[in-house]
Formats: structure tokens, C-alpha cells, sequence
């Protein structure tokens, strides 16, 4: 057995001084004072904050994307996870066109052989759809991947027609799907464009021109009101502008059910980075959809703060410099995405809590306890609570640090908060009971098992 004392324990509903007892995977008994037992072993987290461990619901590991393999497999992402204090993601299968989901599902598993330090589940995104791909989804809400995801994107995106049947078939059967929004025919044409100057084809900035807010607004707006016909709860993923959230305040207006994520990136870098004269330097930061303005990270964390978004997850698609090189003659080659599910939690609570703009509980609640229950794993994860999984951080806000690619777990050649000083540490993260990270280093590897996920609870 394990006995926590002293620490302040977190939860969305409060803050309190309590004891902690762990008695093989689940939390046994929580109390103001616990007498220790005779076979125990004492952590002392007195002046230390106790999280839920964090669940990121929005992670691409070992992802075929962009002519490339992301750098992060589910090894290394899962690892670089758990150093940062989350203790469970969920990554996104995919059934490619003319797969089966089952077929895209089973893909998911073998990539995740490669061995996880952190418990895992998977979405699964759909690309197509057919009377076959329409009866798997009790398929997949059998086997845990009980939450889906569309695309008004890239080569994988469905239009309108389809995201309707999709959306109509999923409240059948209870579930709902994340979107990613932005507008494919406005960034084509943007693109057109930009790629008939040369001197624009090869300027990294042409990414970020050439997919405005306007584009993942409307596409929010319209995705939105798909939804209102379908009458189906559905979920934004990574929003990153003020003009996209007032899409969502006008679904809700309408009484839509519309849940919100966001990404540390969003909230604490701007489309500046996308000016640097380098092309390596600015190519670190391209991810779709792409950072924005200072104006846009303020309204982003108010929204936090008023409960408009749900859940912070990161979005990580890890990709090295050299992959980014991909892109050089032409921006649209460039590799999108970035690592950040080891440092998500510190940059939380050092922009976050430390500068005022959120509580401890609002960072419990975002990610902890609403990621666990829109994604069918709550009360067993997200929670401090007795008989939830031993999923423990405990949090030191008295220890600073500076952000590294020289120390990080990931695999990832860069680090895009690079020098950023933070000002916490993870000091212990507890995977079911067993001490997995100890001062940021991981000392247990390849405990992470599948979550089999339920419905989604709709709140």
C-alpha cells in the first residue's frame, strides 16, 4: 500500500487538504487524516498540488501522414505522456478509404505493441461511409472505441451530405464524433494563389494566410448547424480563434449540445512565429489549424475560465526539422503538427493558474473529469475518488523549470516552447498505483494498458 499525506487535493468542485491511501490499482480510502498501515510506504506531498492523472483525448502516435511517419510511435509518445503526468490518451484509429473500421480499429492495436507507459484508448475516424462502415459503429462502441471523428479536411474529409448520415447514424447509437472544421474549398482557393507567386510558395507564413479563422468558423457554423438538423451532441476539436467560438455560442444559443477542446499551442503561442526569416525555425510551428492571434489566446482562456471549453487536449503529431524540410519549395508540403502532451500540464498551470487566469479546480475539471466523462471513462479515471484508478500527479508549484528539447522524453528534435520558463514541476506521477514517474524521470515503462471506453456522458 501507498499512503499520500499532506497534499492539497484538486478536484473541480474544491481544493482540500486530505490523505491519500492506495491499495494495489485503485484508491482505497480518502480522509483528513489516515493512520498509517502496517505494510505502507509514505509520500509526503505536503505544499504540493494532487491531480487526477491527466487524460489527453487527442494525440496522433505513429501516424502515416504527409509523405512521412510522425517521430513519436506509441513508445515514445506514451513515455514523453506519462513524464508530463497524463496518464491516459486517447489516439485517433483510422479506417482509411475502403477499410472496414474494424480493419482501420485493428491497425490501431498493432501500432500500439510497440509498447505504452500510459493507458490508451482510440477514437475512430471515419472517411467514408457505406451500409458496411454504418453497422460497425456498434462494432466499435463493443469494443471501446466508443467515440468518433470526421474530417471537413484534407484527403480524409467527408462533405456535407455524409457528415449528416454520419451524424444521424451516431445519435442511434448514443455516441457522438470530434470534427476537425476548416473550410477545404477556401483554403484551395487561397492556396491556388499563393502557389502561382513563387517567392509565396516557398514563404512558411503562406500557411497560416492560407487558412484564416474565417475558414474554421464557417466550417464550425456549418458543422454546428448539421448537427441542429441531425439533433446530435457533437465536439470542436483543437478551436483556436474567437471567431469559431462564437460559433459555438450560437449553437448553444439554440440550444445545441456543443463541446469545446483546445491546445496549449493556442493558448500560449501566435502566428508570429510564422514571420521568422528561417525557414526552420518557422516550419517548427505549422499545425492546421494554425496558431493564431494574441487577441485570440485571451479570448481562449476566458473561455476556459467560464466554462465554454471543455477540455484542453494537445493535438500532438510530432515531426523532426529534417521532416519539416519536406516542405521547403512548397509550404504545403510541410509536415503539420507538433509535440506536446509531455509539457501540457506544467504550461497549464504556469500560464494557467500562476498567472491567474484559471483555478486549480478549472484545470482539474479540463484535464481530468470532463475529458474522462465525454470520453466514457469516468468515474474510474479523471477523479479523485474511492474505487477510481490509482491515477495520481502530484504537482510541486514551488520548483521552476525551463523547457528543453535537450531533456524531453519525446523523440522530437525540438521543442516548440523552447527556453520557456515554467513555474512547477511534475514531482510523482502514480499509473494504477505503481510510481511511474519520480523528479520527471520515467522509472516504469510499458505498464499501459487499453481502455475499453462506454458511451460518452453527455453534461
Amino acid at each position: 500500500m501507498i499512503l499520500i499525506k499532506n497534499g492539497t487535493l484538486v478536484s473541480p468542485l474544491g481544493s482540500r487538504k486530505a490523505d491519500i491511501l492506495i491499495d494495489g490499482e485503485k484508491i482505497a480510502r480518502i480522509a483528513e487524516h489516515i493512520e498509517v498501515p502496517g505494510e505502507c510506504r509514505i509520500v509526503d506531498a505536503a505544499g504540493k498540488l494532487v491531480f487526477p492523472g491527466f487524460i489527453d483525448a487527442h494525440t496522433h502516435f505513429d501516424l502515416h501522414v504527409a509523405g512521412t511517419v510522425t517521430v513519436d510511435d506509441f513508445a515514445s509518445g506514451t513515455k514523453a505522456a506519462i513524464a508530463g503526468g497524463t496518464t491516459t490518451i486517447v489516439d485517433f484509429g483510422t479506417a482509411y478509404p475502403g477499410e472496414t473500421l474494424n480493419e482501420g480499429l485493428d491497425h490501431w492495436f498493432e501500432k500500439a505493441k510497440a509498447g505504452c507507459s500510459c493507458d490508451y484508448g482510440f477514437h475512430q475516424t471515419i472517411t467514408e461511409w457505406n451500409d458496411t462502415i454504418s453497422a460497425q459503429v456498434e462494432d466499435m462502441i463493443e469494443r471501446g472505441a466508443s467515440t468518433f471523428k470526421i474530417y471537413m479536411t484534407y484527403d480524409t474529409q467527408i462533405d456535407d451530405c455524409t457528415i449528416l448520415k454520419v451524424l444521424k447514424r451516431l445519435k442511434e447509437c448514443g455516441t457522438t464524433t470530434g470534427c476537425h472544421c476548416e473550410n477545404s474549398g477556401l483554403i484551395d482557393a487561397l492556396r491556388e494563389e499563393a502557389v502561382a507567386d513563387p517567392e509565396r510558395r516557398r514563404a512558411v507564413r503562406s500557411h497560416y494566410l492560407t487558412r484564416p479563422a474565417a475558414a474554421e468558423a464557417e466550417a464550425i457554423g456549418r458543422f454546428c448547424h448539421l448537427a441542429e438538423v441531425a439533433d446530435e451532441p457533437v465536439i470542436d476539436v483543437h478551436l483556436t480563434c474567437e471567431e469559431g467560438l462564437e460559433e459555438i455560442r450560437a449553437a448553444r444559443r439554440r440550444g445545441q449540445k456543443v463541446y469545446a477542446e483546445t491546445c496549449p499551442q493556442y493558448l500560449v503561442m501566435d502566428d508570429s512565429l510564422y514571420e521568422n526569416a528561417s525557414f526552420a525555425e518557422a516550419s517548427k510551428y505549422v499545425c492546421a489549424p494554425p496558431l493564431r492571434k494574441k487577441s485570440d489566446q485571451e479570448a481562449l482562456w476566458k473561455a476556459i475560465k467560464d466554462g465554454e471549453i471543455q477540455t484542453v487536449s494537445t493535438d500532438h503529431c510530432s515531426f523532426t526539422t529534417q521532416q519539416k524540410k519536406l516542405g521547403e519549395d512548397d509550404f504545403r508540403k510541410i509536415p503539420g503538427g507538433m509535440p506536446g502532451v509531455e509539457t501540457r500540464g506544467t504550461v497549464i498551470y504556469s500560464e494557467g493558474v500562476a498567472k491567474g487566469r484559471i483555478s486549480p479546480e478549472k484545470m482539474c475539471e479540463v484535464l481530468c473529469e470532463n475529458p474522462a466523462r465525454l470520453y466514457g471513462m469516468y468515474p474510474r479515471k479523471g477523479t479523485l475518488s474511492e474505487g477510481s484508478d490509482a491515477d495520481i500527479v502530484i504537482l510541486d508549484p514551488s520548483r521552476r523549470q525551463v523547457v528543453s528539447a535537450s531533456t524531453q522524453v519525446s523523440k522530437c528534435d525540438y521543442a516548440p516552447l523552447e527556453g520557456m520558463e515554467l513555474s512547477c514541476v511534475i514531482d510523482e506521477v502514480y499509473l494504477r498505483g505503481c510510481l511511474a514517474v519520480k523528479d520527471g524521470k520515467v522509472i516504469c515503462e510499458n505498464q499501459g494498458r487499453y481502455i475499453k471506453r462506454s458511451k460518452p456522458e453527455f453534461f
